[in-house]
């Protein structure tokens, strides 16, 4: 695939990092001559400086061969300018932007973005998605990560297996015959820094990240008896009153209304205008790491601190200075990829990656086949995807337990017609099922095989 990028920042280096390393043809447009210049010193793809919404710029990329264009760009109105005019230039197929002005993105708005008005295929919008992120995590206590699939009706949990946890050091066969009415699965484990797909015999230990799928109402189930019974939050602390802070504010305010809410913001315009747009929520003026500030919001009292500031290291110390002063947990959002292993050793509990998020939903779009979600897990090295079977699929008809699958993809339900089917030996897959599966990054392309119409093959 063809693929331009216009915008080298954090974003546009991680998709073009993870699109070129699966041997796509990437072109990365960006005004910086240096940012430019790292890309091409560390990525296998072309770099070019210039505006990324210049018909000569794109023309030299290649826009009239590519496939695709992703404008991520610091500037929504570059984005929407480089859609248009990959669009009425060169006829590129797929046109992604980055957007980020909620005005944009108003409900009464929803026609601006079609191929009667401006021609983008596809809208991202980092807050939005980070926002509700940070909500899903909020409302499950004690998992890592949580996306939901089938419409909302299975979801992938990552837990980790602490050291009292009741099904660790036991084969994966015997907890199926211990708990024959739980509609979840393991479908990948992270031990150490090996991820791998675990076969019926393997167990699990202390320590491990559990990659597990669950019908909606047995998530809470699943999560006692990974010996995880959290509390939900009901005392909250957010640093930084940005677009994420807000959303995520604003949804607590009207999702849960026992919930208490103080929220921190160091810029005195931004706080007046955040305290306006809240009902009850408190807002506070100053630093997340003014202990004295902290003090004032009750952190000794919180059950959950969320940093959501632009600043990595206000983000990673507010956090673990909030857990110091006796805030029960921390929820934190890190930018910058190199940090991030950095989190547990430091006393993080969980954090957010907008990157990360991002990405996840461009290869949704990138990937080839009936593909409906894709979230990317451990830095690219493992996917969890919803895929549509097709008649002609190779998946289609047999037992699962007849199907010759990749070692490294294991199906973790399936959804048929409203209902939740989980996966065994006997199980046959039908057409139009919506199969939610976990495969290893060098598994990725047999999927997409998978789940291609028959005139692909040819």
């Amino acid at each position: 695939m063809r693929v331009i990028i216009c915008g080298a920042g954090q974003v546009g280096y991680g998709i073009a990092e993870r699109l070129a390393a699966e041997d796509n043809d990437i072109s990365v447009i960006d005004t910086s001559a240096e940012l430019i210049q790292v890309v091409r010193d560390t990525l296998d793809v072309r770099g070019f400086v210039g505006h990324g919404a210049h018909p000569d710029v794109l023309a030299a990329a290649g826009a009239d061969q590519a496939d695709m264009i992703i404008a991520a760009t610091l500037y929504d109105e570059v984005n929407i300018v480089a859609c248009e005019v990959a669009h009425a230039l060169f006829n590129v197929p797929t046109k992604i932007a980055r957007i980020r002005a909620q005005a944009y993105l108003a409900s009464h708005y929803q026609d601006l973005f079609s191929r009667d008005h401006m021609p983008i295929d596809v809208i991202i919008s980092p807050e939005l998605e980070v926002g509700e992120m940070v909500l899903r995590r909020i409302a499950l206590p004690g998992v890592s990560d949580v996306v939901r699939f089938a419409d909302e009706h299975i979801a992938v949990l990552a837990i980790e297996c602490l050291e009292d946890c009741p099904v660790i050091n036991t084969p994966l066969f015997q907890l199926t015959e211990l708990f024959p009415d739980l509609e979840a699965t393991v479908m990948g484990i992270m031990r150490g820094d090996s991820l791998f797909i675990p076969r019926s015999t393997d167990q699990m230990f202390s320590g491990d990240i559990a990659y597990v799928a669950a019908t909606k109402d047995q998530i809470h189930r699943t999560l006692a008896l990974f010996g995880h019974e959290e509390p939900e939050a009901t005392r909250i602390v957010i640093a930084g009153g940005g677009n994420i802070g807000l959303h995520v504010a604003q949804t607590i305010e009207a999702r849960q209304p026992k919930t208490r809410i103080k929220l921190i913001e160091p810029n005195l315009k931004r706080a007046h205008a955040i305290a306006d747009e809240l009902r009850r929520s408190l807002v506070l003026h100053g630093s997340a790491l003014d202990q004295k500030l902290l003090h004032e919001a009750e952190i000794q009292d919180a059950d959950l601190m969320v940093t959501l500031t632009n600043d990595d290291q206000v983000n990673m110390l507010a956090g673990v200075m909030a857990k110091r002063l006796g805030c029960k947990s921390n929820l934190v959002l890190i930018n910058n990829p190199d940090f991030l292993d950095l989190g547990k050793s430091l006393g993080i509990d969980a954090h957010i990656s907008p990157r990360s998020v991002t990405i996840s939903r461009v290869l949704q779009h990138v990937r080839r086949g009936r593909i409906r979600a894709v979230h990317s897990v451990q830095k690219g090295r493992a996917e969890v995807i919803e895929a549509e079977a097709l008649e002609t699929s190779p998946m289609v008809g047999a037992p699962l337990r007849d199907l010759d699958l990749p070692v490294g993809l294991r199906i973790g339900a399936i959804y048929r017609n409203g209902e939740v089917i989980k996966p065994n030996g006997s199980v046959r897959i039908k057409p139009k099922d919506r199969v939610v599966l976990f495969a290893t990054a060098d598994t990725v392309k047999q999927v997409e095989q998978m789940f291609r119409v028959s005139l692909e093959f040819f």
